[in-house]
């Protein structure tokens, strides 16, 4: 998921850097959160010398939930083979400088405070105070900075949807992927998969290859049409190939032959699928001839904060029942919920321990939805605000919703509050805790870590 537009919501004006303050700067200069359009961003390209015909090859992904782990797959398996790698994600978790990382050699890392401070500024003077959002602005301050690294791929995130999305603004990709579509953002995408889908697949480009993830049948029939309409090729999963998880490892398999590879770092069945949907697209692309062994390294290498990862130690973690696993997930839509309770569901098979979910939502979201996966599976919920967002949810009403679909819950002010419950629980054997609902809350969890991502 990427929630544009938050940067207002969520910053916390008692420790604001020099970053921040142009961010927040940036957002008076649209009304509107969220305002899908390609006018304002194409009009300040312009007046920028078209960073956006300068890029290197570019990679654009879009879907509902998956991209940032196919992402991850992707770059490692690049990096492990040589490519130098950029890549465009968002939101961020602790440090806006995270949305850019800038290739290297051999591994890329976050664009400098003193560059990303120049070039924010730097935008933000031709922009000369017209009317657009923080994300249409700060999206092309991340292509002013493509434009300037060399590099041999450009792994490029849609922030929301596809068709109207500030990063739509690439005429020749090198390639288009989705992963799953599910339901999320209906008030600017549309309340049916139709209408999300078709809003999605507006990112295919004619003479493109398309790499699809297995949809639902109705996505898929949306997504053919589009491909059809516009000239894209496709490959989708179960069709141009095939990934499956074989006594632990994953067997990938498509018309260039097969490959056996180790179980991906990032936990969870669905990381089975994301990692094939980005060995797919690399396949796919004849100026990528990547070894057997790179896709290997990539595998084991592939790292994406506050997806289903365990939190081994930190200040929060010390303030958890002793002797209890602390997991971190952003998911925060039904169908990312439902696959973090399948992940959890097979951990409970491997080594049993009572489930307590500490869970913050934001309002736009379906918090019943998400929670219905977990009734069965967890022992507790323990509600919490999202902290320094306007759009929380409140504790009580996140809990209210819990209690509504059968789950027992309470409520608390803040994470310490909530890992203090915990401990109250005296269980036995210690729990299993998972924190999760919003990529914010991930978010402020990591910065009260000290987990900061790199």
């Amino acid at each position: 998921m990427s929630a544009r537009g938050d940067e207002r919501k969520r910053i916390n004006f008692d420790v604001m850097t020099p970053i921040d303050s142009i961010v927040a700067r940036l957002t008076a200069l649209h009304p509107k959160r969220i305002d899908l359009s390609l006018t304002r961003i194409e009009r300040l390209l312009a007046a920028l010398d078209h960073p956006e015909r300068k890029l290197p090859p570019v990679i654009h992904i879009a879907g509902t939930n998956g991209k940032g782990s196919v992402i991850a797959f992707m770059c490692a398996m690049l990096e492990a083979s040589g490519q130098r790698v950029n890549v465009y994600t968002s939101p961020h978790l602790v440090r806006f400088n995270e949305r850019y990382r800038l290739g290297a050699p051999d591994k890329g890392s976050f664009v400098s405070d003193d560059e990303l401070s120049e070039t924010l500024t730097e935008c933000e003077r031709v922009n000369n105070g017209a009317a657009i959002t923080v994300f249409e602005i700060t999206t092309a301050v991340g292509l002013m900075l493509f434009a300037r690294h060399p590099a041999d791929v450009l792994l490029m995130e849609v922030g929301l949807g596809g068709r109207l999305d500030a990063t739509n603004v690439i005429d020749h990709p090198l390639a288009t992927v989705v992963t799953p579509i599910s339901v999320d953002h209906t008030e600017y995408l549309g309340d049916t998969l139709e209408k999300i889908a078709a809003e999605k697949a507006g990112i295919f480009k004619r003479g493109t290859p398309a790499i699809v993830a297995a949809q639902h049948r109705d996505v898929l029939a949306v997504i053919e049409r589009q491909a059809a309409k516009i000239g894209a090729s496709l490959k989708i999963a179960g069709e141009g190939w095939t990934a499956t998880e074989e006594r632990g490892r994953l067997v990938y398999q498509d018309e260039a032959g097969l490959l056996d590879l180790p179980p991906p770092k990032l936990y969870g069945r669905h990381q089975f699928e994301n990692a094939g949907l980005a060995i797919a697209a690399l396949r796919t692309l004849t100026p990528f001839k990547i070894a057997p062994a790179a896709f290997e390294a990539g595998m084991v290498k592939a790292d994406w904060p506050a997806r289903l990862n365990r939190l081994a130690q930190g200040p929060l973690v010390a303030q958890a029942p002793e002797g209890s696993e602390v997991w971190l997930d952003g998911g925060h839509n039904p169908e990312g919920g439902r696959v973090i309770a399948a992940a959890l569901a097979d951990l409970e098979e491997r080594v049993s321990r009572p489930l307590v979910l500490i869970v913050g939502m934001l309002a736009s979201k379906d918090c019943e939805g998400f929670l219905r996966n977990f009734t069965g599976l967890a022992r507790r919920m323990i509600a919490v605000p999202v902290p320094n967002v306007e759009k929380s949810l409140s504790a009580e009403a996140v809990a209210d919703a819990a209690r509504a679909i059968g789950l027992p819950a309470t409520s608390r002010d803040n994470l310490s509050e909530a890992l203090e419950a915990a401990r109250k629980l005296d269980l036995d054997p210690p729990p299993r805790i998972l924190i999760t609902g919003s990529l914010y809350l991930a978010g402020e969890v990591l910065r009260q870590n000290g987990t900061l991502p790199a």
